[in-house]
């Protein structure tokens, strides 16, 4: 059984931060948060495991 993965794991962290941000360049609040919305459903269906995200809902509170 798979957990969360917590640490960094991401080829070009830097890289793909400023291409999220490019992402939202020109968006609204409004446009941002749907965007926001519609990326965090996305790669939660690529996830697909719910035991994950729900690991991944609770350590985003916290």
């Amino acid at each position: 059984m798979t957990s969360l993965t917590t640490r960094p794991n991401i080829s070009g962290p830097d890289d793909f931060y400023a291409d999220l941000i490019a992402a939202h360049e020109g968006l609204s609040k409004a446009e941002s948060d749907a965007f926001n919305a519609r990326l965090i459903l996305l790669l939660a269906n690529h996830i697909g495991e719910r035991k994950i995200l729900t690991e991944a809902l609770e350590a985003a509170k916290s």
